[in-house]
């Protein structure tokens, strides 16, 4: 499995990224001409060598002669929708904009559809989000992980007039992320940076066991005394049969809440990145029955989550901890079938792959079809050598 450690030597941004895959040799005409599908106007770039701290790096510059333009998230999304970008260019662009606008909404206690974006409306931003999105496609990288995330000190100029350092955009993104914060008064790690990590990270981690086969170095526009300003890339290939994840259990014991409740609750935390949620029925004090709501959950998602649970049941405290998962490899395919394309899960495990369909599009075509849905299973289950 193609993997990238993301190691924040002195922080993250947006360009700091590009440079870095730039650097690594991602076809900067292949970045061109993807970026091109967008109706932004006219851009180049200039990209030159620089060392720091006697490190060789990339340092790319996005030149372009757009006046500053505060676009909001649905805007961006519709400018993305609109070109002719591949969908995984496109998805992964729009969750990247759209933990950002999150983000901004919170600090300013606005709705999303109303924030809009100043710093990272404007084309060189977009083209930093939207060209890590092209990079990762470009190079096939399925995983991505990283060191903690280092963040600066002091104060930074913005459209709002002078604000901390770390941004509160990157304090709300950076939330439930390992973190490192430094006495280096400059801004280290950027919003859009953060955003764009957060979006495609699958964890922190200080050893990653996989085979390196490329790497790449991004320079800050800074000289910083203390650390070489660069970002660097590491890109190898992990071998494992299986997939490893740490991921969050979060748990309460509940016995005095309707119980038609439950399902609403299931379906909303489903809806904001559980990655599991079941009730189990007990036992409680004084013989009351009662049930667990357990859900599984990415750190960064914690609050979310957390949220979710206060408002919606009459829970008033959680039990969090820790757990490992070990996982095979699937991914979301279209099949083609009798009653045409039907999105499924293709398995991986022992040299073999499996074809599981999705429930939601069996039930569609058992209902269409008024076949019975376990028909519907067998029909599209698949076993490949």
């Amino acid at each position: 499995m193609k993997t990238a450690y993301f190691d924040c030597i002195s922080g993250i941004s947006g360009d700091m990224i590009l440079s870095a895959f730039i650097d690594m040799g991602l076809d900067v005409n292949h970045l061109t001409n993807e970026l091109k599908k967008l109706d932004i106007g006219s851009f180049s770039f200039n990209t030159r060598k620089i060392k720091r701290n006697g490190i060789s790096a990339t340092q790319l510059e996005v030149i372009t002669n757009e006046e500053k333009h505060h676009r909001n998230y649905n805007s961006i999304a519709d400018l993305i929708d609109s070109s002719s970008l591949n969908e995984k260019i496109k998805d992964c662009s729009k969750k990247i904009f759209y933990r950002l606008a999150e983000a901004e909404s919170k600090i300013h206690d606005m709705p999303i559809e109303k924030v809009h974006f100043h710093e990272v409306g404007a084309v060189d931003s977009i083209i930093d989000i939207i060209g890590a999105a092209v990079s990762i496609d470009y190079f096939g990288i399925e995983k991505i992980y990283s060191s903690p995330v280092k963040l600066g000190g002091g104060t930074v100029k913005s459209k709002h007039g002078i604000i901390p350092v770390p941004a509160p955009a990157t304090v709300e993104l950076v939330k439930d992320y390992p973190v490192i914060k430094t006495n280096i008064q400059t801004e280290l790690t950027t919003p859009t940076g953060a955003a764009i990590l957060i979006t495609v990270s699958n964890g922190s981690y200080d050893f990653l066991n996989f085979t390196l086969q490329n790497s790449g170095y991004g320079a800050g526009s800074k000289e910083i005394e203390t650390i070489p300003n660069v970002f660097r890339i590491l890109l190898g290939e992990t071998k494992s049969k299986y997939e490893y994840d740490e991921v969050l259990l979060v748990e309460s014991n509940i016995d005095n809440l309707n119980p038609e409740i439950f399902p609403f609750v299931i379906e909303k935390l489903f809806s904001r990145n559980a990655l599991d949620v079941y009730v189990t029925p007990i036992i409680m004090k004084k013989g009351r029955p009662g049930n667990i709501l357990s859900v599984i959950c990415e750190k960064k998602h914690l609050e979310c989550i957390t949220k979710i649970i206060f408002r919606e049941t009459s829970t008033i405290g959680l039990r969090i901890s820790e757990i490992n998962r070990i996982k095979l490899k699937r991914e979301i395919v279209e099949i083609d079938t009798q009653f045409g394309k039907v999105k499924a899960k293709k398995i991986y495990f022992d040299g073999r792959e499996k074809i599981v369909p999705e429930y939601e599009e069996c039930k569609r075509i058992a209902e269409k079809n008024n076949i019975p849905i376990n028909n519907i299973y067998n029909l599209l289950s698949l076993k490949k050598k």
